[in-house]
């Protein structure tokens, strides 16, 4: 084999973020929450050790986070995606052929080389890394895509390895013996669950599957998976993202909201926030989805959910055209009465802004794109919501909670971080 895969993995990236700008937190318990400060969606290692599991509910564990005196922090999602965007540009700089495939996790491929020189370069990679950017990372080597995961789960879970793990040619089978199916990349819980009903429980279960049952119970996907894990090379790297099928913005209200107006208000960001990545990625939609729900988990309160789609008589990018579209749809949608927690949209049927086609019976409004990337020019030189709709509202009471979130001290000019040194008193005679 003529390449080999690395994935790199920032480790437990959203409190190694919160523990950039706050040294001491280090050797400490750290939590993030997610949004409206609901559940627990990042942990150090620290909070791990205590029993704290991922996506437990916030309230369930204030006991024990309040006895071991865990660090608790609201999501920063600008502050996160400021730092993966450094480490991935770091990365880009080190290496020609690099996959961004999530927030945290990058693949690159690499010409086949003994295992000192890839040992090496992963150290490399990780150093630069660390010193530039500050985000400690994970580096697993394997000939697959699948094979490499595996490997960056050992090297970050067994301290040994010094972060950079390269997956053996002998023992292979024996190191994939001890790794449950469930954990391997692509299997999902409900395969699992069918894979272990089968007498299938590991990674080295699913590498000796049988090809014509793999296929027919995990459909092909399933297959490239079991091959992967037999060292071949299924899964390329996609050095151009693929096209979005879809754009979703969604978030729970920090309160039940039972008016229309607020509602419309919730909307009308949440659109905003969903075209300018429309206008980020040169595309439009053709297709408006809006959705509203009840809290369900709220036990003696009314409960309801209903969402309606609408074709657009031609696709757009412009936040204004879309806000007029989907506010129809969640007049229809609305019913008094109830306390909803959520209301969303989704962008559907994306093309090219380039290829567009035009309507005989209807020309859109003129205007709309050279004002749209003047809003977007502004709002990124001088930050979000800098120039919004009116329909956005201002108070915004319905924004979610965020009562323990850090300042986003790259992201924004009134939060960036101060360093404040002892005044030097000079002494006569000096």
């Amino acid at each position: 084999m003529d390449q080999i895969f690395a994935l790199l993995d920032c480790n437990n990236f959203y409190v190694s973020c919160e523990r950039l700008f706050n040294p001491k937190l280090e050797g400490r318990p750290v939590v993030v929450l997610s949004n409206n400060d609901g559940c627990i969606i990042a942990r150090s290692n620290e909070a791990k050790a205590l029993g704290i599991k991922m996506g437990e509910p916030f309230f369930k564990c204030r006991g024990l986070i309040a006895a071991h005196q865990v660090q608790v922090f609201s999501s920063n999602y600008p502050l996160y995606g400021d730092l993966s965007q450094r480490v991935m540009d770091v990365l880009c700089q080190l290496e020609p052929e690099v996959e961004v495939y999530s927030i945290d996790e990058a693949f690159i491929r690499l010409p086949q080389a003994n295992e000192e020189a890839l040992l090496e370069n992963g150290r490399h990679l990780r150093a630069t890394v660390k010193k530039q950017v500050g985000i400690p990372v994970s580096i697993g080597f394997g000939p697959t895509k699948t094979l490499a995961k595996i490997a960056n789960r050992i090297a970050k879970k067994r301290p040994e390895h010094g972060g950079v793990f390269i997956l053996p040619d002998q023992g292979l089978d024996a190191l994939l013996a001890t790794i449950e199916v469930g954990d391997v990349w692509g299997i999902g819980p409900r395969q699992s669950q069918k894979l272990f009903a089968c007498g299938i429980r590991t990674a080295l279960d699913l590498k000796n599957g049988n090809d014509t049952w793999l296929r027919k119970h995990l459909t092909v996907t399933g297959l490239r998976t079991a091959m992967e894990l037999r060292g071949i090379s299924c899964l390329p790297l996609e050095d151009i993202p693929s096209p979005r099928k879809s754009i979703t913005s969604s978030r729970s209200f920090g309160q039940p909201v039972t008016d229309l107006a607020w509602l419309k208000e919730a909307l009308s960001s949440y659109i905003a926030i969903a075209a300018e990545k429309l206008r980020t990625e040169k595309m439009k939609t053709g297709c408006v989805q809006v959705y509203l729900t009840t809290n369900r988990f709220r036990e003696g309160d009314p409960q309801y959910a209903n969402s309606k789609t609408v074709t657009l008589p031609i696709h757009t990018s412009s936040t204004l055209e879309l806000i007029h579209y989907a506010a129809d749809v969640l007049q229809q949608l609305y019913r008094p009465g109830y306390a909803y927690q959520k209301v969303g949209v989704v962008l559907l049927d994306l093309v090219s802004a380039s290829h567009v086609q035009g309507h005989l019976f209807y020309a859109p409004q003129k205007g709309q794109e050279s004002l749209m990337s003047a809003v977007d020019k502004i709002n990124r030189r001088w930050g979000r919501d800098t120039l919004h709709s009116a329909a956005a509202g201002l108070l915004q009471p319905w924004k979610n909670k965020q009562g323990r979130r850090s300042p986003s001290y790259t992201t924004s000019w009134n939060e960036l971080p101060v360093v404040s040194a002892p005044a030097i008193v000079k002494t006569a005679g000096y």
